[in-house]
């Protein structure tokens, strides 16, 4: 529990629970604690990096290799083993900065106890707490409401209504419902588990999986792979044992085993089991990389989408402002005395000194007692909505109003063209502008629920004075973030359309978005959200020409959101108050600033813990690294899928003895595969994201597979006969071709490694070259090639060798160049049919 707060409460007698009280329903279980983190548990982590599929694969094949005894052979298993250590390691250190972050956004609530008002977290409400509900905080726990001093609840998470909702002294409030503006005393009457919609009120602690583009080429990759690879090993070990000459002779010879261990060289080669990890410590990594920066990512897989956004909508305040706001003048409307002057202004202190006011309402508040004012006789109060767009206060047998010119001249009676006019020209210079009102009728009726209280609610439905005077404008604004014009700038280069959505004037939202240059040298064209269509697909037409809206409203702006989804943008929206929670929650990537409202922040996938705008081109720039390089390593790791099961493909079919051993595709695999793929995973990349991603890596992936396999499969085919080898005879003639075809599969892994690292200037050179030197080394080095296997090459087989790798290029360069052409035709055909 923390230290009492300094915050100013309205005096209540009611003294809450003792410590005692809190200490046994604590132990009894009455708490509000929530098994709920902001990533996967370690359990979890262990579980998806250890029990998967391939990993159950790769195990069963190990251990029938070594049953064989040719515990070389099964070194695959424990590279497999270390790259699961791998993966499992970084998800943990990703899941420590995640946890150790997240403390950093985590809200505190306001409850009464022993007397005193004092701050705790969400999960140290107990049951029967007198609980304090302010504006923009989420409701944590159900309750009963005590007093109120104008609370109004948005419970759209619940009741999917956005409609806000004034509550009454007795009523039940929910769990993850949003206080917009007043504020109440609860007592809590459900905690934990038993509040309804508990699992609501933390949403951005939960860890789910996002369906992406990345995920679900990858898991097609894996489910055909599933497919192919058990019946393709049963086939081996048949053709196999075949050619050790049936199940009787292996049986009696012992050469069962070297049967085994040549199916499971086909297999394993067939398993892209590093693809997987990749791509969780892909995001990982990204994710440990964005902390640096004060960026929270609550989901891994939202790495991915932050590479998809070309859609940005940005809450003005506190994104492209930085929130602070300063009052500067009154205007009064028609010359007037001083005593009228001094009664509006009075009459504007009243209004904005709520319980709880908003950014705006304290800058009034600040400037007005620079001046000398401070808090006078209010006998009834209408507090302000984000809804509503305006506050009022009864005071000496008038009605004074506050709030956005336009809805208040637009509910009263008259032509006030005139004032509209000056609203427009002081908006225009980029001022905040609100209008101040008058009315000797007196307001609502009042609820009736605390007569004795200063500011008591009145109806639920309170209404403007049709007969009201506009008296004068207030005159406020707002300090941009020097970062913003900079970062806008990083957006349009990088095509993606950046609009501002925000509750404020348009004009003054305009002016603004001019000053920051949204639209580079273009004028931006600003619009009032009230003239927008209801209907999705006409919104979704009119946005396309509209770069500002004002006087949007917190379901308008989820349905800007939606109206941006028919077209098939990807969204992301960032902002910080309670009227952007629902736009966040609806984007496909939600982005909320560190000093945002505990709601927003609950459904936000990003947070920018410090607030600043200048973190997002980071963050969209490291997605668009993970996919650009999670491409290049898909598409390695898949030609070798590609050229194993066509290898196995072409053993079966000509029952021949297997090519290479599983010791070959494990160093060769490693040099042109596994190591180079973790180097290319996570370097930079500033390539934009293009839909189709399975389509292009396989695409990429089959030319060189197919080539790989064609140059093996020839020389397994034709060497035997040109040099002699008695392949099925003789274990020395075997180990020479398997030898040869070994190199004549490094030699095309290293054109695939070129391939997929270009350009090869600069170090992806360095990288090929370094891999393709290591790989030729390792075979002079006589501890590396007596445990690979690895024979090099003499006299006329050194000979056959070469030409089989200048035959091997010729066959690459052949695919290469077919490709398109094959991809051409194929295109040709389909838009016939």
């Amino acid at each position: 529990m923390s230290a009492t707060t300094a915050v100013e409460m309205p005096e209540i007698g009611a003294t809450g629970l003792t410590p005692k009280e809190v200490v046994q329903r604590i132990e009894s279980g009455q708490s509000n604690a929530v098994k709920t983190s902001t990533s996967r548990s370690v359990q979890d982590i262990v579980r998806a990096n250890v029990f998967t599929l391939f990993n159950g694969i790769i195990f069963a094949a190990m251990v029938l290799v070594l049953i064989t005894g040719s515990w070389r052979d099964a070194v695959f298993g424990f590279v497999i083993i270390i790259n699961t250590g791998i993966g499992i390691v970084t998800e943990l250190r990703a899941k420590r900065t995640l946890d150790k972050l997240s403390i950093l956004v985590a809200s505190e609530f306001l409850v009464r106890r022993d007397g005193r008002d004092v701050e705790v977290p969400h999960n140290e409400i107990v049951l029967d707490d007198l609980l304090w509900i302010r504006a923009g905080e989420q409701v944590p726990a159900d309750g009963q409401i005590i007093q109120t001093w104008g609370l109004e609840l948005d419970e759209s998470m619940l009741t999917g209504e956005s409609r806000t909702v004034r509550h009454k002294v007795g009523e039940q409030v929910y769990s993850g419902a949003t206080a917009v503006s007043g504020m109440a005393l609860v007592k809590v009457n459900a905690v934990g588990s038993h509040s309804y919609a508990a699992t609501l009120t933390a949403q951005a602690k939960v860890y789910k999986k996002t369906v992406s583009d990345l995920n679900k080429g990858i898991n097609t990759i894996l489910k055909f792979m599933t497919f192919l690879v058990v019946p393709l090993c049963i086939l081996l070990i048949l053709s196999q044992i075949h050619t050790v000459g049936g199940w009787g002779t292996a049986l009696s010879t012992g050469e069962w085993r070297q049967a085994v261990v040549s199916a499971v060289a086909g297999v394993v080669g067939m398993i892209p089991e590093g693809l997987v990890l990749l791509t969780s410590l892909n995001f990982a990594v990204a994710v440990i990389r964005l902390a640096r920066h004060n960026t929270l990512v609550q989901e891994l897989e939202s790495v991915e989408t932050l590479a998809r956004v070309d859609a940005l909508n940005l809450d003005k305040t506190g994104t492209i402002t930085d929130g602070g706001i300063a009052f500067n003048r009154l205007v009064m409307l028609d010359s007037a005395n001083s005593a009228a002057e001094q009664a509006s202004t009075q009459a504007l202190y009243d209004c904005c000194n709520e319980e709880q006011p908003n950014g705006t309402g304290q800058a009034v508040l600040a400037g007005l007692k620079a001046q000398g004012y401070g808090a006078g006789a209010v006998e009834s109060r209408v507090p302000f909505s984000s809804a509503r767009k305006w506050s009022a206060v009864r005071k000496s047998g008038e009605t004074w109003y506050m709030g956005a010119p336009e809805v208040i001249i637009s509910a009263l009676e008259g032509d006030y063209s005139s004032v509209l006019q000056q609203v427009n020209e002081y908006a225009n210079d980029g001022n905040r502008v609100l209008l101040v009102a008058r009315s000797t009728a007196p307001l609502s009726p009042r609820s009736g629920l605390r007569d004795a209280v200063e500011g008591a609610n009145v109806s639920d439905d309170p209404q403007l004075d049709v007969q009201a005077e506009p008296v004068a404008l207030v005159l406020c604004s707002e300090k941009i973030r020097e970062d913003a014009e900079r970062t806008l700038a990083w957006f349009r280069e990088q095509g993606v359309r950046c609009r501002v959505i925000s509750g404020d004037n348009p004009v003054t939202v305009g002016a603004i978005a001019r000053r920051v240059k949204l639209t580079g040298d273009h004028e931006p064209v600003a619009m009032d959200a009230r003239e927008l269509p209801e209907d999705v697909n006409e919104l979704a037409r009119v946005l396309e020409n509209v770069d500002v809206l004002g006087r949007v409203l917190p379901d308008q702006k989820k349905a800007i959101v939606q109206a941006l989804h028919t077209q098939n943008h990807v969204v992301a929206m960032t902002g910080d108050g309670v009227n952007d929670a629902l736009a966040i929650k609806e984007a496909d990537l939600g982005i909320a600033m560190g000093n945002a409202a505990p709601a927003t922040k609950a459904v936000a996938q990003v947070v920018l813990v410090d607030s600043k705008f200048s973190h997002l081109p980071d963050v969209v720039a490291r997605g668009r690294q993970v996919m650009a390089n999670m491409e290049r390593v898909a598409s390695l790791f898949l030609v070798k899928t590609v050229y194993s099961a066509l290898i196995s493909l072409g053993v079966v079919l000509t029952q021949i003895p297997y090519p290479y051993l599983p010791r070959h595709i494990t160093y060769i695999g490693a040099l042109t595969i596994g190591m180079p793929a973790f180097i290319l995973a996570l370097a930079p990349n500033t390539r934009r994201y293009m839909p189709g991603f399975l389509k292009r890596v396989v695409a990429f992936a089959l030319p060189g597979g197919i080539a790989t396999a064609l140059s093996v499969l020839l020389a397994a085919w034709v060497l035997p006969s040109v040099m002699g080898w008695n392949v099925t005879g003789d274990a020395a003639d075997l180990s020479a071709l398997r030898a040869t075809s070994a190199i004549i599969l490094f030699a095309m892994g290293v054109f695939v490694l070129a391939r997929v690292a270009r350009p090869l200037n600069g170090w992806r050179g360095v990288l090929v070259a370094v891999f393709a030197a290591a790989g030729v080394i390792g075979a002079f080095v006589p501890f590396v090639a007596n445990f690979f296997a690895l024979i090099l090459p003499t006299g006329a087989t050194m000979v056959a060798t070469l030409i089989a790798l200048a035959g091997s290029a010729l066959i690459f360069t052949l695919c290469l160049w077919l490709a398109p052409l094959v991809r051409g035709l194929t295109g040709k055909l389909s838009r016939r049919h």
